[in-house]
């Protein structure tokens, strides 16, 4: 009995000894095993760049964008029947009182100078008796209008502080489709959003949305109270301005548009030393040339303006330009079309002369214009199918 107590307790020995090895050895091999998931945790490297992440220009350049929130006051009808054309037509104006309402609306805006300077879009303060300006450290100061220019949708306000974060102006000549950038702005009210897209086209006009249209079109989402925010480059430098976006629904469907730094700075400046934007003028309507035009004037391609009406004591009038003149060349510089003659002649120095080159008949000319300040938008009423300057 004493000898088979012994082998039994041999042989548990040996077994158990077996076991302990395949545990250690193959632990896959036992029934009872449990697998044991390891996790590889990467060390914390604060001082490291995330991939991918435009954290870095995201950090940088919303300390500089603003929210805006303004009001004003309208009249609106007093009785439910007020806006019903069907009763104003029989009973009248005067059976149709109004009452004062007042209207909020918001959009963005950037700083550009650390004394309180804020570059946003015309529509956003348009018509506003009270601005409030919402900065990104929580405090929230009213403002007032520098001045605006409806012409590229643009406007300055400034806000009683020092010390503010401006943003760096980058370079939108230098700017390319494709290239990453970020909108940040305050879209439906929601708080400041970043979003991320590419350039999606540049030089973009005759959309009919300004007088001055040389917009950087963008996917990156812009959205209602986007308008007057930053779009910025990977390095958080500010390339434009939202104003715009094509939509159907008022939602973001991946078109948008934003006013080139380039431009915004001359009209920022132009604002904050004379509260308004002077530009040249010479006083006449003009419009592309189609391939049928090009045909009847007997031209050799489409570039150039069409002189089609002539203001009668402007510039253009007492230099002798007629109406049916083609404009080729403005002080030497190519005119392509109605859109790039307006911007040439807008950026000459009023009181200056320049020298227009045109086709008359066939012939070619050089005619002197003594250039005059371009009227505000407000004091003329343009065709709508045919650009003034």
């Amino acid at each position: 009995m004493r000898k088979l107590w012994l082998v039994f307790a041999q042989s548990a020995t040996v077994t158990l000894g077996v076991l302990l090895a395949i545990g250690a050895l193959k632990p896959g091999l036992l029934p009872w095993h449990h697998p044991v998931v390891v996790i590889r945790q990467a060390d914390p490297a604060p001082t490291a760049p995330a991939t991918a992440s435009y954290r870095s220009a995201a950090a940088k350049a919303r300390r500089s964008v603003v929210n805006i929130f303004t009001s004003k006051e309208i009249r609106a009808p007093a009785s439910p029947f007020g806006n019903d054309p069907l009763f104003r037509y029989f009973f009248g104006e005067r059976f149709a009182p109004t009452r004062p309402e007042r209207v909020s609306s918001l959009g963005s805006g950037v700083i550009v100078s650390p004394d309180g300077y804020i570059l946003t879009n015309n529509h956003v303060v348009e018509a506003a008796d009270e601005i409030q300006v919402a900065l990104d450290d929580g405090r929230t100061v009213p403002g007032k209008i520098v001045g605006t220019d409806p012409d590229t949708d643009l406007a300055v306000i400034k806000v009683d502080l020092t010390h503010l974060p401006a943003i760096t102006f980058g370079d939108s000549s230098r700017a390319r489709v494709g290239d990453v950038v970020l909108a940040i702005g305050n879209p439906f009210g929601v708080g400041q959003t970043v979003t991320m897209g590419i350039i999606s086209a540049l030089g973009r006009n005759n959309l009919g949305i300004d007088t001055f249209e040389n917009f950087i079109q963008t996917d990156a989402a812009i959205n209602p109270g986007n308008s007057g925010g930053a779009l910025v480059d990977t390095n958080g430098d500010l390339l434009g301005i939202n104003s715009a976006i094509y939509s159907q629904s008022g939602g973001s469907l991946g078109i948008g548009f934003a006013i080139p730094v380039s431009i915004a700075r001359q009209v920022m400046q132009q604002i904050i030393e004379h509260g308004r934007v002077i530009r040249g003028w010479i006083g006449v309507e003009v419009q592309d040339i189609t391939p049928d035009l090009a045909d009847a004037f007997r031209l050799s391609g489409t570039n150039g303006s069409l002189i089609a009406g002539v203001l009668r004591g402007g510039p253009a009038d007492h230099a002798g330009i007629r109406p049916g003149d083609i404009l080729v060349a403005v002080n030497g510089h190519p005119v392509r079309d109605a859109e790039g003659m307006l911007n040439q002649v807008a950026a000459l120095t009023p009181g200056t002369r320049a020298m227009l080159t045109i086709m008359r008949q066939g012939k070619a000319r050089t005619i002197g214009v003594t250039v005059g300040r371009r009227p505000r938008a407000a004091d003329v009423q343009p065709d709508a199918n045919r650009p003034g300057q």
